[in-house]
C-alpha cells in the first residue's frame, strides 16, 4: 500500500497566483486543500461569505469559484503555508489557530479568516512570532 503524497502548497509567485485566481479555483482543488488544513464546507461558507448550498452547487455543477472567492482561498492557503513554516509543525500551527490570541484582540486567529484584514493581521502576527517579537 502506498503512502499518500504530502500536500504541496502553492508557490508565492504572484504572477502565477494572479492567473490562477482569475481562472478560478476548482472544487476538487478546494477539497484537497480542505482535507489538508482540516476545513469543512461550513468553515468555507463562513470564510467566503457563501451559503453551504451555494458551495455545494459549485461542486454539483463542476464550476470554478469566482475570482473574488478564489483569491480568498489562495490567501488562506498561503497563510497556512506560512504558519506551518513558522511553527515548524502543522499540528502546532493548527492548535495556535484555535487558541485565543491577545495580540489579535482576544479572538482565535481562525475567526479572522473571513476578511482580508483579518488574514493580514494573522500574517503580521506570524511575522512577529518568526522574529521572536512576542506581545
Amino acid at each position: 500500500m502506498s503512502t499518500p503524497k504530502p500536500y504541496k502548497f502553492l508557490d508565492d509567485d504572484e504572477v502565477n497566483l494572479t492567473s490562477m485566481v482569475r481562472e478560478g479555483i476548482s472544487f476538487p482543488y478546494l477539497t484537497k486543500l480542505s482535507n489538508y488544513i482540516h476545513f469543512n464546507i461550513d468553515d468555507w461558507a463562513s470564510y467566503l461569505h457563501l451559503s453551504e448550498r451555494t458551495i455545494q452547487r459549485y461542486k454539483k455543477e463542476n464550476k470554478t469559484f469566482d475570482p473574488i472567492y478564489s483569491e480568498k482561498i489562495v490567501m488562506i492557503e498561503l497563510l497556512y503555508k506560512k504558519g506551518i513554516e513558522v511553527f515548524g509543525d502543522e499540528n502546532k500551527f493548527y492548535a495556535w489557530m484555535d487558541y485565543q490570541s491577545i495580540p489579535l484582540g482576544g479572538v482565535k486567529p481562525k475567526e479572522l479568516l473571513d476578511t482580508a484584514f483579518g488574514i493580514n493581521m494573522i500574517r503580521d502576527e506570524l511575522g512577529r512570532i518568526e522574529h521572536g517579537i512576542l506581545a
